[in-house]
């Protein structure tokens, strides 16, 4: 999983959470919100009220002394002025009382306020219903889950936004850094825009570790390539002894028998070295892409230089070119190399009249091409490792062989730009897939 797709999820989360714990704590906080808000109504009218009774006298309220009522046609608000004896002091509260009224006893939250006009203390009640107040109760908490989910899913879009503009240059690290280079060759040092010191540290470590890696491989093809020319010298010249000591009269069958022994070791030591030489000359890139051609064409050439190597196992070869499509800026030496080297070990590995096919057909506009064996196969777990140098398996220790032709072939796909997968069962057989890139039809 990406890291901006884990900080938006995790982000997303902590909201949900945020989200759970005020719809439970939502119906407290509104009845709360209701009641302050009613409370403060309360006190407002009571206000207007002592104004309007400072103005108009006491008596314009309560004529000879009676008590004043009044309240709302449904009963949810009410207000009264009575006189009081003076015993229970100054008062200005608001409780939760009931109150009869014409019969129907009704649950009000009350505001008591006294005061004193003149002589006479009075007592000011103005009431308003206990349900009129939480009948917006539902509508307020609708309201506001409302603008909640509305503002969390602006914030995570936000966060997503934000997230994906903060990591942008790790993004370009990874890709101008890792992915778009071809290891191990890197190319000149190009500097990540970013203000973030984390990313600006990112980005110059990676450049000292490629760096150095750089270096590193580039001291081993040079010498590997130093090492195969300079070996190659000696090599040609203790063969031309070992040629020359055939020539004289005095050496013994068994010294010749000897010579020949060393003569097959040189042979063994010279293709090893050739083959070295030859991957250094494709890592260094030293060959050309300048040739066309075909897959038909390439798989004849193979068949005729190996033609006797399958007649002497008794295999059978066959082709099933579905598209013989054209392949331009190729090096065909090393494509017949490529194909040889799978075919070759086709044949080395493969049963006493056994078969080998191989075939082509076009899958999303890519090329490819597949040999398929009914030879020994490979171990699963081995299959990682087959294009390992100088590995070899223990199913195929009875063979000569170097460990060299499946590297060849991995480092000619990949200066092509080749993909290669390998399908194997034990003594079933080997499938070599080769997917080229985009070719036109």
């Amino acid at each position: 999983m990406k890291l901006q797709t884990k900080l938006t999820l995790f982000n997303a989360i902590s909201k949900l959470v945020i989200v759970v714990l005020f719809v439970l704590l939502l119906p407290t906080l509104i009845r709360n919100i209701n009641q302050n808000y009613n409370d403060n109504r309360l006190h407002k009218q009571e206000e207007k009220a002592i104004v309007l009774i400072q103005k108009q006298g006491i008596g314009a309220f309560m004529e000879n002394g009676e008590p004043y009522s009044s309240y709302t046609l449904l009963k949810d608000e009410y207000i009264s002025i009575d006189t009081t004896d003076g015993s229970i002091g100054k008062l200005d509260t608001i409780t939760q009382q009931k109150r009869k009224v014409e019969g129907d006893t009704i649950n009000y939250r009350i505001l008591n306020r006294t005061f004193k006009i003149g002589k006479t203390n009075y007592m000011l009640e103005i009431g308003k219903s206990v349900s009129t107040i939480g009948d917006t109760d539902v509508a307020l908490q609708s309201i506001a889950l409302q603008v909640l989910l509305g503002m969390i899913c602006l914030t995570i879009l936000a966060d997503l936004f934000y997230s994906n503009y903060i990591l942008r240059p790790l993004d370009r690290i990874i890709q101008t850094k890792l992915i778009g280079n071809k290891f191990p060759n890197f190319g000149s040092y190009k500097k990540v825009r970013t203000t973030t010191s984390d990313f600006q540290y990112l980005d110059k470590s990676i450049h000292e570790m490629i760096r150095t890696i750089e270096s590193a491989f580039q001291k081993e093809r040079e010498f590997i390539s130093n090492a195969s020319h300079e070996l190659m010298t000696p090599i040609s010249i203790l063969q031309s002894k070992i040629e020359n000591m055939f020539q004289r009269e005095e050496i013994t069958d068994d010294v010749k028998v000897r010579l020949l022994e060393m003569q097959k070791i040189l042979n063994r030591l010279k293709s090893i070295t050739k083959t070295l030489l030859l991957i250094s000359q494709i890592e260094n890139a030293q060959f050309l892409k300048e040739d066309t051609v075909t897959i038909k064409n390439l798989i004849d050439d193979v068949y005729n230089e190996i033609s006797i190597r399958l007649e002497d196992k008794g295999i059978t070869f066959k082709t099933n070119i579905e598209n013989d499509t054209s392949l331009p800026e190729v090096n065909e030496f090393l494509l017949f190399n490529m194909f040889f080297n799978l075919i070759n070990n086709a044949i080395k590995y493969n049963k006493e009249g056994g078969e080998i096919v191989v075939k082509s057909f076009i899958d999303d506009n890519r090329l490819i091409v597949q040999i398929i064996d009914t030879g020994i196969g490979i171990a699963a777990e081995q299959i990682p490792f087959i294009f390992n140098r100088f590995k070899k398996f223990r199913q195929s220790m009875e063979q000569e062989s170097f460990g060299l032709g499946l590297p060849i072939v991995k480092s000619i796909a990949d200066f092509h730009g080749i993909d290669i997968n390998v399908s194997s069962a034990l003594n079933v057989g080997t499938t070599f897939t080769l997917r080229f890139p985009g070719v036109p039809l």
